[in-house]
C-alpha cells in the first residue's frame, strides 16, 4: 500500500540514467511519504529507485523531498566542482581561503537529514573544520562529497540523534572528537582513504554496533573507541600500524577482535573492560603489549604469546577473572611460561599469574626476585603463597584482592613492597614485615579489612599515604629498633611484648 502510494504521487517514466548506486535509505516525497529503497541512477531531473522488494521505479526528482535531493546532487556532483556548485543549505556557515571552501558552522536548529555541498561559489569543499556541527543535536543524516577530505575536530561532537553518516572516498583524517558522543550512531563504514583515525572519534558512541575499518587506515588513536558499549566486533585490518591506549577500552559487548599482521604495538589499556572477550589471536608482527592491555577481561580463559614480543606492561592480564592459562611460543626469547605462569626468560620475574588457575596454594620458584605489577591481582581461589628468599622487591598490585589469601610470609630480603601490593586482600588478619623492608608504597594494605595486627622486624620504613586505609591494625615492633614514634601511617604503635 505505502509503495503504491507512492507511486501515486510521484509517477513513474522510462528514461536513460547516469548510475550512482547508494545504499538503502529512507526517501520521502514531497507530500511525506516514506519508502526504503537504493538509489540506482538519476539523470538530473528523474531518479531510479530500487525498493527492499526488488521493485524499481522512476520518479521526478521534484517530487522529492529537498533533503533527498541535496543528496542526490552530492552523489551526482563531480570531484571537481561546476561553476557555482550544489545550493548551499541555508543552516550551513562557511570560509572561503583562496581555492577551497572549510564549513565552518551549523544552525544547531538545524534538523533531519543534510547533505554538504561539493563546491560553494565555483569552489570546492574540502573539509568539515573544528566543531561544525558542535551539538547539532537533531540532525540525523549528514551526506558528505568526495571533495572533502579531512573531518576536523568535534566537528560532530555530541550530535546525539545522528544516525547516519555517508561519506564519500575522499575523506582521508578523521580527527579526535570527530563523532564522539553521537550516541544514536548504530553503524558507520569508514572510507578506504582514510589514514587516520583520530583521539576520542568515536569516544562513547554507544549505540554503535559495527564499523569497517579499511586497509588505508595506518593509525587509530587513543580512546578512538573508548566506551562503544554495543560494539560486539571488530577487524583491525592489515593496514594499521600503531594503535594507541584505551583504544578499545570498556566496548563491554565486544566477543571477538582480528588483529591486522602490520600492527606492533597493543595499546596500554587498549582493550580494558572489554568483559565480553572471549578469545583474541595476536599476531606475529606484535612486538610490544601495553601496561592493563587485557585488564578486566573478564570473559578470556587463555592467551597465547607469539614469539615475536618482546615486552609485556604491568598487569596486561590483571583482572582477567576467567583466565586458566598463558601460553608462549617456544621461539619467544624474552618471555617463558611454566604451568601456565608467565615470567621473563630468566625466571628471575613473575610476571602473571592466571587468575582462574586451579590451586590453593603456590610456591613461587627460587630463582624469582622480583614480584611483577599485579602478578596476583584478583586470584580469589589463592588462600597461601610462598615468597622464596630470593624475592628483593614486591611491585605494585602484586596481591591486590586475592580476596581468599589468609596468610602470606615475607621473607627478610625485601626492599620494598610497591603501591597497594596487598590493597583489598579481605582474608588476610596479620602480616610480618621483615627488617629488610625500607619503603611501603601508597595503599599497600588498604582496605585489608580483617588486617588487626602488622608486626615490624626492624627500623621504621618509609610509608606512603593511607598504607592503612579503611583498616584498623596495631602496629608492634622491637624494643630496639629506631625510627618508631607513637603512631605510624596513623595506627598505634606497641612493642611486640604488648601484643595478646
Amino acid at each position: 500500500m505505502r509503495l503504491l502510494l507512492l507511486l501515486l504521487v510521484l509517477g513513474t517514466s522510462c528514461v536513460v540514467a547516469q548510475e550512482i548506486k547508494s545504499k538503502l535509505r529512507t526517501w520521502t516525497s514531497s507530500i511525506g511519504t516514506k519508502i526504503e529503497a537504493e538509489l540506482v541512477s538519476s539523470t538530473g531531473e528523474q531518479v531510479t529507485l530500487k525498493t527492499k522488494a526488488g521493485r524499481t521505479l522512476t520518479v521526478p526528482l521534484n517530487k522529492l523531498s529537498k533533503a533527498d535531493q541535496e543528496f542526490i546532487a552530492a552523489k551526482s556532483s563531480p570531484k571537481e566542482p561546476a561553476k557555482g556548485g550544489v545550493p548551499v543549505h541555508p543552516d550551513l556557515k562557511y570560509e572561503i581561503k583562496g581555492d577551497a571552501v572549510t564549513i565552518t558552522g551549523c544552525d544547531r536548529k538545524a534538523s533531519g537529514a543534510l547533505t554538504i555541498p561539493s563546491a560553494i561559489e565555483g569552489k570546492a569543499v574540502i573539509s568539515i573544520g573544528q566543531d561544525a556541527f558542535l551539538r547539532c543535536r537533531n540532525l540525523t543524516e549528514i551526506v558528505v562529497p568526495d571533495s572533502v577530505t579531512s573531518i576536523g575536530e568535534n566537528a560532530f561532537l555530541e550530535c546525539s540523534n545522528l544516525t547516519s553518516i555517508i561519506f564519500s572516498n575522499g575523506v582521508t583524517t578523521i580527527e579526535k572528537y570527530a563523532f564522539a558522543k553521537c550516541t544514536s550512531l548504530t553503524s558507520i563504514t569508514i572510507p578506504d582513504g582514510v589514514t587516520k583515525i583520530g583521539t576520542d572519534a568515536f569516544l562513547a558512541c554507544t549505540s554503535l554496533t559495527e564499523i569497517v575499518v579499511p586497509d588505508s587506515v595506518t593509525s587509530i588513536g587513543a580512546n578512538a573507541f573508548l566506551g562503544c558499549s554495543k560494539l560486539t566486533s571488530i577487524t583491525i585490518s592489515d593496514g594499521v600500524t600503531s594503535m594507541g591506549s584505551m583504544a578499545f577500552a570498556t566496548c563491554t559487548s565486544l566477543t571477538s577482535v582480528t588483529i591486522g599482521n602490520s600492527l606492533t604495538n597493543i595499546g596500554d589499556h587498549a582493550f580494558f573492560d572489554c568483559s565480553n572477550l572471549t578469545s583474541i589471536t595476536i599476531p606475529d608482527s606484535i612486538t610490544s603489549i601495553g601496561s592493563g592491555a587485557f585488564s578486566q577481561c573478564s570473559s578470556l580463559t587463555s592467551i597465547a604469546i607469539p614469539d615475536s614480543v618482546a615486552t609485556i606492561g604491568e598487569g596486561a592480564f590483571s583482572g582477567c577473572s576467567a583466565l586458566m592459562t598463558i601460553e608462549v611460543a617456544a621461539g619467544n626469547v624474552n618471555y617463558t611460561e611454566v604451568n601456565g605462569v608467565l615470567f621473563n626468560t630468566e625466571m628471575t620475574l613473575l610476571h602473571a599469574y592466571p587468575a582462574a588457575k586451579t590451586g590453593a596454594n603456590y610456591v613461587i620458584p627460587d630463582s624469582v626476585t622480583n614480584i611483577g605489577g599485579e602478578a596476583f591481582a584478583d586470584c580469589a581461589s589463592l588462600t597461601s603463597i610462598t615468597i622464596p628468599d630470593s624475592v628483593t622487591n614486591i611491585e605494585g598490585g602484586a596481591f591486590y584482592s586475592c580476596r581468599s589469601l589468609t596468610s602470606i610470609t615475607i621473607p627478610d630480603g625485601v626492599n620494598s613492597i610497591g603501591n597497594y601490593a596487598f590493597r583489598d586482600c579481605t582474608g588476610l588478619t596479620s602480616i610480618t614485615i621483615p627488617n629488610s623492608v625500607t619503603s611501603i608504597g601508597l595503599g599497600a594494605f588498604a582496605v585489608c579489612k580483617s588486617l588487626t595486627s602488622v608486626t615490624f622486624l626492624g627500623d621504621a620504613p618509609k610509608a606512603g599515604e593511607e598504607v592503612f586505609e579503611e583498616v584498623r591494625p596495631t602496629i608492634y615492633r622491637k624494643p630496639e629498633a629506631k625510627g618508631w614514634g607513637d603512631t605510624f601511617a596513623g595506627r598505634p604503635v606497641k612493642l611486640i611484648s604488648e601484643k595478646p
